[in-house]
């Protein structure tokens, strides 16, 4: 048992030590919002944008040339020239090959040559029969004879155009040497060398090289048969957009380009379904000034296939997915987040389309998705607009 002594000694320690302890434990205490609970978290938000546009349907293509030539030779002979380098542009007209023309040339000659004998015979042919109408006239001459050299003067004409025809069969002969290029547009490799021998026999050429046109060219693509109906009631209707000179118009942007920056046109839709795709095939003009479209290229297009209406746009951002359901967290006026299923459509110009599920002017939270769930309060901070963060 401690004597009353000793325990009066612990209680004096003690109490000092009891006091510290709690004035400790008062400055240890927290002092932030609420009396110790976290801020809201922050989320950034952004207004639904509401914007007159026309729906479109996005297909995937194939560049092809406007014009595409093969260019084969339509004389035999050996090549003797080589007038051009593979890739570069060629102007219609233009001498790609040369064909040794020696023979030919000397064809030419000998058809001119017969040529100036047939116009002689007939010089002489004339001036026969005319003297033989009048001597005929004063009964010098028969009438049989007189015949004989009308019938001569006939077969001289004749001749003359026979020799027309031959020189004119020389000439192209002649000229078909030199196998030039019917298209304006960019020339491939040469196929045959100088020194090769080739056919210009019809049904067996010689392929000498390929020409294809480069601005504007094509893009063919393939429409599903219920989008190509829509299409085709709207173009009946005038419902479609249309360009200045009253074309549809399309838009298209390559694998490596945001969007569909280029503009162009339906040229043409094919005049049959193709049965074992379901499908029929659309071809759309898009001017190629700066040539990087070549034929080949795999493309996007979009094809309207509705009329301009308002329609509401989000940033893909804002959306989220719930399994199969597609949803948007939504500001409330509170400052709390509602949960609000969507069903979307296709992007436009880096936004969604939303078609059913919010309304114009309702706040969304496009930053910050992950870390809010429905029903919390939370701190807003606005979008800025790219172009206004960028000044």
């Amino acid at each position: 048992m401690k004597s009353p002594l000793i325990v009066g000694r612990l209680l004096t320690v003690s109490l000092p030590l009891a006091a510290l302890g709690w004035l400790t434990g008062c400055h240890d205490q927290p002092t932030g919002h609420g009396g110790g609970a976290p801020p809201p978290p922050a989320v950034t938000v952004a207004p639904v944008e509401q914007r007159e546009l026309v729906e479109h349907e996005e297909v995937v293509g194939r560049t092809d040339a406007v014009d595409s030539v093969e260019i084969r030779p339509r004389v035999s002979g050996y090549i003797q020239e080589v007038r051009f380098q593979a890739g570069q542009k060629v102007k219609k007209g233009e001498v790609l090959f040369v064909i040794d023309p020696r023979t030919r040339q000397a064809a030419f000659e000998r058809a001119e040559a017969e040529l100036r004998r047939a116009q002689s015979s007939l010089d002489n042919a004339k001036a026969e029969a005319a003297r033989a109408e009048r001597l005929l006239g004063t009964k010098a001459i028969s009438k049989e004879e007189s015949d004989t050299r009308a019938w001569k003067l006939a077969d001289a004409q004749a001749a003359l155009l026979a020799a027309q025809a031959a020189r004119e069969s020389a000439r192209l002969e002649l000229e078909f040497c030199e196998v030039r290029s019917p298209i304006d547009g960019r020339v491939s490799r040469a196929l045959v060398t100088p020194g090769n021998n080739v056919s210009g026999v019809d049904g067996n050429t010689t392929l000498l090289t390929t020409v294809v046109s480069v601005d504007p060219i094509y893009v063919l693509a393939d429409v599903d048969e219920a989008t190509a109906l829509r299409f085709k009631r709207l173009a009946q209707q005038q419902g479609l957009q249309r360009d200045a000179q009253g074309r549809i118009a399309v838009e298209m942007g390559l694998a490596d380009e945001a969007d569909f920056p280029r503009k162009g046109f339906v040229e043409s839709v094919d005049n049959r379904l193709n049965p074992e795709t379901g499908s029929i095939l659309v071809r759309m003009s898009f001017p190629n000034p700066d040539e990087l479209l070549i034929p080949g290229l795999f493309v996007r297009a979009r094809i309207p296939v509705g009329q301009p209406q308002k329609t509401l746009l989000i940033s893909d951002r804002a959306i989220g997915t719930d399994q199969s359901q597609k949803f948007v967290l939504t500001l409330t006026a509170t400052n709390t987040l509602a949960y609000r299923p969507v069903k979307i459509g296709p992007a436009v110009d880096g936004q969604r389309v939303i078609r059913e599920g919010l309304q114009a002017g309702e706040k969304v939270v496009v930053n910050g998705l992950a870390k809010v769930r429905p029903g919390m309060p939370v701190t807003v901070q606005n979008e800025v607009p790219p172009q206004a963060a960028t000044r």
